[in-house]
């Protein structure tokens, strides 16, 4: 690959994730583009490689004199001990932002924290009100909520548990409503009325992530699924949980997701977006009544990670939230991520390889099938999303592809993240570049196909 700059697992004293896969050794970025250490230039289709980076990379002076000013004050304190005045005004800001209802913030240092720290609330509050009995929490099959050995109960896709079974406690989970399943919703919701049949008293939450991310890249359910959701937590009595570790903080031209819903969860989690790249904080965000559930009961609610509130982390949160709301980025993504779904959807268009293009705001993806029959999932032998992302990288293409076919509830898929700040014109070279990449793969797996059915 020309003279880029790349170490493997052999040059390093780093643990890597995949010791087969070479890495490029990347040594700043700038708004969309970053550098290796050779100079060449890739542009960065998922904000960092994990949907973090919304205002692309480089400095952003009102962050980075946040970040200064703070420490200068005081850059950590236990919270259990104290308060500062970062965490007080993130959380008014925070919740000022959020879907109406939301009064309280709890902040932590990422994701899997925050889906851990919702994972105890939605137990507390259940406890807090005298129902015990209640500890599972259901969710959709074809999902990802964390890297912890809590979270990781809390997805249903067996490959990504293994071989972690023996720690692991096991959730109830329904399919995904897609082409794959039904598209309708109502499977899905047979499905957890079969469930909530058998265990609907021991049911403390509902947990979703309302645009998904690296399971099944910029998938929605049909609005039947979330009618039908509404009126089974008025039955029932389960919390509804958001995952918006990806989607809060504007990812689909809204603060959070969840204003695009037709339902109101009682419970939000978010974390990516809200240091942006700068400073690794999250937050989970709760309904008046939820927070009151606490106060009437134990008044006692103690999570106990040592970053949680943190006054430098606080301080990024709120100059991100600053950045957002004077920038106009929020409008921006509202306004152009339909252009981008729909350019994305003309270009791969004439791919056979390509079942669907979906997403909202700045959060696609791209589904792969087998181009013989338009609709079987791919044999994973042939690697086809590895194989996009080593193709897309070819064309200087920074993406994020997953394969969990072996899972049984999708196939090899693409998703994309760009930057809130990228330009129309480096959207469209996005665009383009990835075609080029589907298209040489497309051409490759055509031709092994034809070979074996010989």
């Amino acid at each position: 690959m020309d003279n880029r700059s790349f170490v493997t697992a052999n040059d390093t004293a780093v643990f890597v994730r995949e010791l087969d896969r070479p890495y490029p050794l990347i040594v700043r970025g700038e708004g969309v583009w970053l550098y290796d250490a050779s100079g060449h230039a890739y542009l960065d289709a998922v904000s960092g490689g994990a949907m973090v980076t919304s205002f692309g990379h480089g400095t952003v002076p009102s962050i980075m004199e946040a970040i200064r000013n703070q420490t200068e004050e005081i850059s950590f304190l236990y919270n259990v001990h104290a308060t500062t005045p970062p965490q007080e005004k993130l959380a008014r800001e925070l919740t000022s932002v959020a879907p109406e209802g939301f009064t309280r913030a709890h902040f932590v240092s990422g994701g899997t924290e925050a889906n851990e720290l919702a994972l105890r609330m939605v137990r507390s509050y259940h406890v807090d009100r005298g129902d015990t009995g209640r500890h599972l929490v259901v969710s959709p099959a074809q999902s990802y909520h964390g890297a912890s050995i809590a979270t990781f109960g809390l997805t249903g896709r067996p490959g990504l548990q293994a071989p972690f079974e023996p720690y692991i406690q096991q959730q109830p989970h329904i399919p995904p409503s897609t082409w794959l399943f039904d598209t309708t919703g109502e499977s899905a919701l047979k499905e957890l009325d079969t469930i909530l049949e058998r265990v609907g008293d021991r049911v403390a939450a509902f947990l979703i992530e309302p645009v998904s991310a690296a399971s099944l890249p910029g998938y929605t359910p049909p609005e039947a699924f979330w009618r039908g959701l509404e009126e089974r937590r008025r039955k029932h009595g389960f919390l509804v949980w958001f995952d918006e570790v990806v989607t809060g903080m504007g990812r689909t031209g809204t603060w959070f997701a969840a204003e695009q819903m037709p339902l109101m969860p009682d419970v939000i989690t978010t974390a990516k977006g809200l240091g942006a790249g700068f400073f690794p904080v999250g937050a989970m965000l709760v309904q008046e009544r939820v927070y009151q559930a606490v106060a009437e009961g134990s008044r006692s609610f103690e999570p106990g990670h040592t970053w949680d509130g943190a006054p430098v982390s606080c301080a990024v949160g709120s100059a991100v939230i600053a950045h957002l709301k004077q920038e106009r980025l929020i409008d921006s993504v509202a306004q152009r991520g339909p252009w981008l779904l729909g350019e994305l959807q003309r270009s791969l268009e004439g791919c056979e390889l390509v079942r669907e293009v979906r997403g909202r705001g700045f959060l696609l993806g791209v589904s792969y099938v087998d181009p013989v029959d338009g609709s079987s999932l791919l044999d994973p032998s042939l690697r086809v999303a590895r194989r996009i992302d080593e193709a897309a990288l070819e064309e200087s293409l920074l993406v994020y592809s997953t394969q969990p076919t072996n899972d049984g509830f999708a196939g090899d898929q693409t998703l994309l993240a760009p930057a809130f700040t990228a330009s129309d014109s480096e959207l469209e070279q996005l665009v383009e570049r990835l075609t080029r990449a589907v298209q040489q793969v497309e051409h490759h797996v055509k031709g092994e196909l034809a070979s074996a059915a010989r």
